[in-house]
């Protein structure tokens, strides 16, 4: 049976196309629709790659400098209005780590799936093409395209709001970030709540195992009306798109299920402010109604699973010998995710609500 191509792209007006594999030799993204005459902020994309890229006590050893290339659609520091491709080069690839694929295919990983679908030709190294070392292209995409929502004022901000049973302080009742080192490692803005995580991914650490984690995002400044109805509404839009971010398990928006035990005048929010300039009440009002933005902040939440790759031994179908047989997966991997996560999720809104706000007349190309 000849298989098609998978697809890899998101987006409607400004449309993003991943490319690339963990270990090949790059990866990258193609921009289309990107409007001309965009200004590149080189510094603003170092520090958003930065945040991105893993290290630290409590991140995989990969090291990669991820510097940003522009193959195409940038003349003289600002956008032509022609396809941008970015290129990230892949510089710290152990690919001897994983010499049990395919014949070895990992628990809570892509490999068997992968392996099937493309009968025995993908490369499954390191997560292939559904590796989270892609993410560094949607990284660096929403950080060039974050000049258009600074134009709406539009801030979107993240940060780690849970791991295991440890919960965070909501993020507008937190410091700024990140008030200590903790709070850096942790990307979470909640200080006390830093250090219990540090302590409970410590934990998991040593007893060679993951912990699962939430990342939490408020979205600011949207103006009134924007966005779709229907299947292209902020909130649909948004989940699909946290969704497809690697080891992503549920979203949940504003008051999330807590709407379950609510009834229709607790959770109803009323408007108040002037016909001008209507604004909701309440003490967390809906940011988002119908699919358009109502003026208030969008809270969402992200759930990642414990990163599979663990370096405790499991047992599992070998496909040569057709037999269960223990594995231990070696290399470099995340005991945790939420830290990393939070500037993906943070771009992954931004590039969402840049498409939202050009298809619906909210910026000029």
């Amino acid at each position: 049976m000849k298989l098609s191509p998978m697809q890899m792209h998101l987006g409607e007006w400004i449309r993003l196309t991943l490319f690339g594999t963990s270990h090949g030799p790059r990866v990258g993204a193609t921009l289309e629709g990107v409007p001309a005459g965009i200004e590149i902020d080189y510094q603003a994309i170092e520090k958003a790659m930065a945040a991105r890229r893993p290290g630290g006590r409590y991140a995989s050893k990969r090291k990669e400098p991820d510097v940003v290339e522009f193959r195409s659609g940038i003349t003289d520091g600002k956008t032509t209005g022609e396809i941008i491709e970015i290129s990230i080069a892949n510089k710290d690839a152990k690919s001897r780590d994983y010499s049990f694929l395919p014949a070895h295919p990992r628990p809570g990983h892509q490999d068997m799936v992968m392996h099937k679908r493309t009968e025995g030709e993908a490369d499954l190294r390191g997560g292939g093409s559904s590796s989270a070392r892609l993410t560094a292209a949607l990284v660096a995409s929403a950080a060039l395209l974050s000049p258009l929502l600074d134009k709406l004022g539009v801030v979107c901000e993240a940060h780690v709001g849970a791991i295991g049973e440890v919960q965070a302080k909501k993020m507008e009742h937190c410091p700024p970030r990140w008030e200590n080192e903790a709070c850096q490692e942790m990307r979470c803005r909640d200080p006390s709540a830093a250090l219990a995580m540090v302590e409970t991914v410590e934990q998991h650490r040593m007893q060679r195992n993951s912990i699962g984690s939430r990342v939490d995002l408020q979205i600011t400044g949207l103006p009134l009306g924007l966005g779709e109805p229907w299947f292209d509404g902020i909130e649909p839009a948004l989940a699909r798109a946290m969704m497809s971010i690697p080891a992503a398990r549920g979203v949940t928006f504003g008051r999330g299920f807590g709407v379950v035990e609510m009834t229709g005048l607790q959770h109803n929010d009323s408007w108040g402010g002037t016909a001008e300039e209507p604004i909701l009440t309440g003490d967390q009002p809906d940011g988002v109604l119908a699919g358009l933005a109502t003026g208030s902040p969008i809270h969402v939440s992200v759930a990642f699973k414990p990163p599979s790759s663990i370096a405790s031994e499991q047992h599992t179908l070998n496909l040569e010998t057709n037999t269960i047989e223990p594995l231990v997966v070696k290399g470099r991997h995340d005991p945790v995710l939420g830290p990393r996560a939070v500037a993906v999720v943070e771009s992954m809104a931004k590039l969402i609500l840049c498409d939202l706000a050009l298809r619906g007349g909210f910026l000029s190309e």
